[in-house]
């Protein structure tokens, strides 16, 4: 819900409270409210009342959609009650009974807060677009390269003005020039006919028959001249030109646009911080038994009249805009206090009257010179903008598309090349790593790392053993130190063995090496030599199970870390897709929070430098500028934070809205900032 339904529902609900009570209760002579009877009842349930009722029923803000009801709307219901037609003669107004008056008094009262909500829409949708228009020449006048740009975007448009007012001068000039030729040339001919008239010339032709009618080429050498003349003179008395640059031109132009559009921004703002102040402002009225009421609805629709006029002209200051809108409220002949011999049951015909023109004529003149304006003042069209762009792609596009033609095949593999690429990086980096992950998770025996094959190490281990217990038995006096050796001795060199001992070994290689070449004639110290490497081929292999048992608990770990890099380049292709494809319609996640925290140095920029009153209450166009900015951050932040949280944001905001004094609007910021931020700042 916008921050214009709350302020219509409100509305509606403070006309329903001021202007149900006669109709329920009937004042008596004392004063006192007392409850209708019967009577009353049954004059109620009349075929026109109920029209009528049927008629407020429509108008009323729970019938509803959205913030209001559409202009065409609004003006089908009040013809339909039959209060804008022609006036009603005395007698029938004389004959209208009191409960008729008061009901077209609610229906005009539902249409004036229908009304007021649809020029409080429309002010609103004004601000925000003339604030983008200022801040892009903010860009322009920010940047040389940008004040360049524009230049040359605008040229066209420049120069073309400048050759059609050389064009329309020179043509009036002529006109002129050629109107005296005729005057002269008339009065010439008018001296030879009275002459011939008098005799002093017996036949006379028409010799200045070339004067009379100049050739083609005699009018052609005089409007060059006089082109070349304005054209000199234009140059003589464009003094702005010979100073400054082209490019200082432009940002003069810029500077000044920005300046006019600045002003209908603060007149726009100050009408809706008017709309807003003044208008519908039921504060001080009475229940309905008095008519205080009645007279701010008149005041109040000739306020909405004199803001749509107002706020067009661009010449007044801040200050004269108040004091014409306000002067004009006072003196509009309209108003009842200005009218002498009108009927008070005339009174609801001649306001509805008024409404219908505000919205037939008033709001599409006051839309169509905002346009105007706009446009005028406003940031270039898009032909302005990128008419450069587009005529070197024209003037190039030839060379494009023989490029293009030459290398089609080039382009074709590019592009084929460019998928294989793509299909690839899938299957290898996203779907493979994935897959070997859930085979790790499932303890699957084909997804195990090794850095060494199955059985490797049982094998030299048994291998070892082996050689060990051979050397042992045909050695027996080295291993065991006697002629024969036991099983139970031969059992406990292979429990050694498996443990790494291997010193029946070691002593036959320390006696070789006292007779090496002995020893290497019998064999024996190349035995042991060769047990020796064996051994060391084991010792090698449990180290590297040590690691391979290692990797094996950790394989999940380096299941995802060979998954991340794939997952991390297709998130962002994805999220880059998304915000290049996506919807158009309205702002992305990453730039509401950006303008959410700009909106938010707008709202604490007007409260720092609001002008106040001695009551403390900002100025018109202050509040005018607050609402503005409370009513986009209203619509940032709709759908994003939970229904709870967003219900509490929008009682914080319709107090900063609120003039309640700048320091329990400022705490109210500070209390949004501070309270808010976490749920601003997810809208990334």
């Amino acid at each position: 819900m916008s921050i214009v339904a709350d302020q219509v529902r409100r509305l509606d609900a403070r006309i329903d409270h001021v202007s149900l009570v006669p109709l329920t209760h009937v004042q008596e002579h004392d004063g006192e409210l007392q409850a209708v009877d019967g009577v009353t009842a049954s004059a109620l349930a009349s075929p026109r009342l109920n029209e009528l009722l049927a008629i407020v029923k429509a108008l009323s803000s729970g019938s509803v959609s959205g913030a209001h009801l559409s202009p065409s709307r609004i003006q089908r219901l009040l013809r339909q009650s039959g209060l804008t037609g022609e006036l009603p003669s005395a007698e029938h107004l004389e004959a209208k009974s009191q409960y008729e008056t008061d009901v077209e008094w609610l229906l005009v009262g539902k249409a004036t807060v229908q009304t007021y909500g649809l020029l409080m829409s429309t002010l609103l949708d004004q601000i925000v677009p003339l604030s983008n228009d200022i801040w892009y020449w903010d860009e322009v006048l920010s940047s040389y390269p940008y004040s360049f740009a524009y230049t040359v975007q605008t040229s066209p448009l420049r120069m073309w003005r400048w050759s059609k007012e050389v064009y329309l001068d020179s043509v009036d000039r002529f006109q002129r020039l050629y109107r005296d030729e005729l005057v002269v040339q008339a009065s010439e001919t008018e001296g030879l006919s009275s002459t011939q008239q008098d005799g002093s010339s017996a036949s006379w032709r028409p010799a200045g028959f070339k004067t009379l009618y100049p050739s083609l080429s005699k009018h052609w050498r005089q409007f060059y001249g006089i082109v070349r003349q304005s054209v000199a003179e234009r140059s003589i008395a464009d003094i702005q030109r010979k100073i400054l640059s082209r490019v200082d031109i432009g940002r003069s132009e810029a500077r000044n646009k920005q300046k006019r559009l600045r002003r209908l921004r603060e007149l726009t703002a100050t009408g809706l911080g008017v709309l807003l102040d003044e208008g519908l402002n039921f504060g001080t009225t009475e229940d309905g038994h008095s008519d205080e009421w009645k007279s701010l609805l008149e005041r109040s629709v000739a306020l909405m009249d004199m803001i749509l006029q107002s706020v067009l002209y661009l010449d007044l200051s801040v200050s004269e805009f108040e004091d014409k809108v306000f002067t004009g409220v006072e003196e509009d002949p309209e108003l009842s206090v200005h009218i002498e011999d009108s009927h008070p049951a005339e009174r609801p015909a001649v306001l509805a009257r008024r409404l219908l023109g505000l919205l037939e004529e008033g709001l599409p003149a006051h839309r169509t010179a905002i346009t105007y304006l706009t446009r005028q003042h406003g940031r270039p069209s898009r032909l302005v903008r990128y008419w450069l762009p587009a005529a070197a792609l024209l003037v190039s596009s030839s060379t494009i598309l023989r490029i293009l033609v030459n290398r089609q095949e080039d382009i074709i593999n590019w592009i084929r090349d460019f998928g294989t690429t793509a299909r690839d990086f899938w299957l290898n980096w996203v779907v493979d790593p994935v897959r070997k992950v859930i085979g790790t998770i499932r303890h699957d025996a084909n997804s195990e790392i090794a850095i060494m094959s199955r059985d490797s190490l049982k094998a030299d281990r048994d291998s070892l053993e082996r050689m060990v217990v051979e050397f042992a038995i045909d050695n027996p006096d080295i291993a065991v130190g006697s002629s024969s050796i036991t099983e139970h001795q031969i059992g406990e060199i292979r429990s050694k063995v498996k443990e790494g001992d291997v010193t029946p070994i070691l002593k036959a290689y320390e006696k070789d090496l006292r007779r090496p070449i002995v020893g290497a004639i019998r064999g024996d110290l190349v035995r042991s030599l060769l047990i020796q490497v064996q051994k060391t081929k084991v010792d090698l292999e449990v180290a590297i199970s040590g690691i391979d048992a290692l990797l094996k608990s950790q394989e999940l770990v380096f299941g995802f870390v060979g998954l991340t890099p794939g997952v991390l380049v297709s998130i962002g292709v994805f999220q880059y897709l998304r915000t290049l494809f996506g919807s158009r319609k309205g702002l992305r996640q990453g730039q509401r929070v950006r303008r959410s925290v700009r909106v938010l140095r707008k709202i604490d920029r007007i409260l720092s430098e609001a002008t106040t009153s001695q009551n403390n209450i900002i100025s018109y166009r202050d509040h005018g500028l607050l609402v503005c900015e409370v009513h986009v951050l209203r619509g940032l932040a709709h759908g994003v934070l939970p229904g709870d949280i967003e219900k509490e944001f929008i009682e914080d905001l319709d107090e900063l809205a609120n003039l309640k004094g700048i320091q329990v609007q400022m705490r109210a910021l500070e209390r949004i900032r501070w309270a808010y931020a976490e749920w601003l700042s997810k809208m990334k």
